[in-house]
């Protein structure tokens, strides 16, 4: 019986494992991760009628995989939605939380009238960025910069007071070091298409009949019981094929395919999918291909701290009614944005409480540092006095991969020399292709079907 292991039990690699399964009935798939319990970064904890994330609160439904995934799990009927907020989210301007103007999109102001009563920016600031349909259109070959696009078409106001705290909030990152190829390609396609991000954007609009707001709340989802539900059922699935708390330490070729040291005893495969991060994967391949780890361990990662209270009654301003906010840069504040965990989801407090999530960068120096500088930050910016009743601090040291200006030739060459250099080992994970839970998803699923493809051609 031919077998395929896959290293690593996030959601990529209880994904390809997955995946293995239902395409290969009669296969030996074994599943293995370092750590005591599956989902990685993802998963969640329930305290005293509260759910805590550990990582990602949800996931973007307009990229299939998470919700396929969910539904072939028998999921379908789990899935919940944000609710309906009034204000969306909130930008902090000189220590004030003022609205997202209704209809923007990252850096487009689709819906004028909205933008320009906007107070987040300056009138000139307002005017620049509604000027966009005018700039030229410079579609350059080589890869840019997210902070030089926006800051081209856009103006630098722009950049620094929304494209920056909310790409921050996604990628972790400053725009002037992310690739605008490798995280927000559909802007460059726009002003390849329309020659105006925002033309192309309320065109776009205009034809689905939406109604763009801000960060698209409307399209994201999770699950009843926190996102621990989706690992839960992957986790029940997969069965006796998952192995937990034994390490892969080395990986060697054998014959036409691969050995693996797994927990002290060496395990021979047909093929192995390696769910890792980077810096992981670098660590095995290392040894094997010194150029293709080095490559892979010069990818950029950076690290935060999220800080989660909550409250056995009301705690926030009453006045708040949107998802959280984000934080520019140029606040000189020690946090980068916040979720208001009970607004955006059911279910995630008791009946009557509160729950948010603070999110600082870099890491902390200790737990009882990040929830004074939480509260501090809540106090400030939410009129927050109330004592939690829970506080709970998670770490994301060196987590989040900063896809750099040039990384998607990058990640294709990683690729590439690992499809040739070391068949039947196949990579997925979120350092190359996608930081979101859909990508990761999607992610071990490719190199699931890729290392199967393999093994039942025979191919070395």
């Amino acid at each position: 019986m031919s077998r395929v292991v896959v290293v690593g039990a996030g959601l990529s690699g209880l994904s390809a494992g997955l995946t293995l399964v239902e395409r290969a009935p009669s296969l030996e798939v074994v599943v293995v991760d370092a750590a005591a319990r599956a989902g990685g970064a993802v998963g969640t904890v329930h305290e005293r009628g509260f759910a805590i994330e550990r990582g990602a609160d949800g996931f973007l439904t307009e990229k299939p995989a998470a919700i396929e995934l969910a539904a072939r799990l028998g999921l379908a009927d789990r899935v919940i939605r944000t609710r309906a907020a009034r204000d969306g989210a909130y930008v902090v301007r000189d220590g004030a939380l003022l609205p997202l103007p209704r209809g923007f999109s990252m850096m487009a102001p689709i819906e004028l009238g909205a933008f320009l009563r906007s107070p987040i920016l300056s009138p000139a600031g307002r005017l620049r960025a509604a000027l966009e349909v005018l700039a030229p259109r410079r579609c350059p070959d080589d890869d840019e910069s997210l902070g030089s696009f926006v800051r081209r078409r856009f103006g630098r106001e722009l950049l620094e007071r929304l494209a920056q705290p909310l790409a921050a909030g996604i990628y972790g990152a400053d725009p002037d070091h992310l690739s605008l190829r490798a995280t927000m390609p559909r802007f460059l396609h726009e002003e390849r298409r329309m020659g105006s991000v925002t033309l192309g954007l309320r065109e776009r609009a205009r034809r689905s009949g939406a109604d763009a707001r801000g960060v698209r709340y409307g399209l994201f989802a999770s699950f009843d019981r926190g996102m621990q539900t989706l690992i839960d059922a992957a986790v029940e699935r997969l069965g006796g094929r998952l192995r937990l708390g034994v390490a892969a330490t080395a990986l060697t070729r054998h014959g036409e395919g691969v050995e693996l040291e797994v927990g002290g005893e060496r395990l021979a495969a047909d093929a192995v999918v390696l769910a890792l991060p980077a810096p992981a994967q670098a660590r095995l391949l290392g040894p094997l291909e010194p150029d293709l780890g080095a490559r892979l361990f010069a990818i950029p990662h950076g690290s935060c701290a999220t800080v989660t209270l909550g409250w056995d009654a009301p705690a926030l301003d009453p006045r708040l009614d949107g998802y959280g906010f984000v934080v520019p840069k140029l606040e000189g504040r020690p946090s980068m944005a916040a979720t208001f965990a009970s607004k955006k989801w059911a279910g995630r407090a008791p009946e009557g409480g509160e729950l948010v999530r603070v999110f600082l960068p870099g890491e902390p120096s200790s737990d009882d540092d990040a929830v004074a500088t939480a509260r501090a930050e809540l106090r400030a910016l939410a009129s927050v006095t109330r004592e939690p009743v829970i506080a709970r601090v998670e770490r994301h040291v060196r987590a989040m991969p900063v896809y750099e200006v040039g990384h998607e030739a990058r990640a294709r060459h990683i690729s590439d020399a690992a499809r040739a250099r070391l068949p039947r080992v196949r990579l997925a994970g979120n350092g190359l292709f996608g930081v979101g839970i859909p990508d990761a998803i999607k992610a071990g699923e490719t190199a699931a079907l890729a290392a199967l493809a393999e093994v039942k051609s025979g191919r070395p």
